[in-house]
């Protein structure tokens, strides 16, 4: 295995810990029911500050996730 591949493993693993981090941060005041998928509420409501800011680094770092694990599965191979 290339030193590449070694690098891109790593990252991957940074970047699931960020994803996890992420998304468990996004739940927060939802209660242990909006965690396992359950109803927080009847109402919608809007992202706005610091809520859209972690909405979309949450979606940053799921496509850098996505990528950097085919690129490690290509520089594996």
């Amino acid at each position: 295995m290339s030193a590449f591949a070694t690098y891109l493993q790593i990252t991957v693993i940074v970047l699931s810990i960020a994803l996890i981090g992420s998304i468990l941060l996004q739940s927060k005041g939802a209660g242990l029911g909006g965690l396992f998928g359950g109803e927080g509420g009847g109402f919608v409501k809007t992202r706005r500050g610091a809520e859209k800011y972690l909405f979309n680094l949450t979606i940053g770092l799921s496509v850098a996730f996505f990528a950097f694990t085919i690129l490690t599965f290509l520089a594996a191979g």
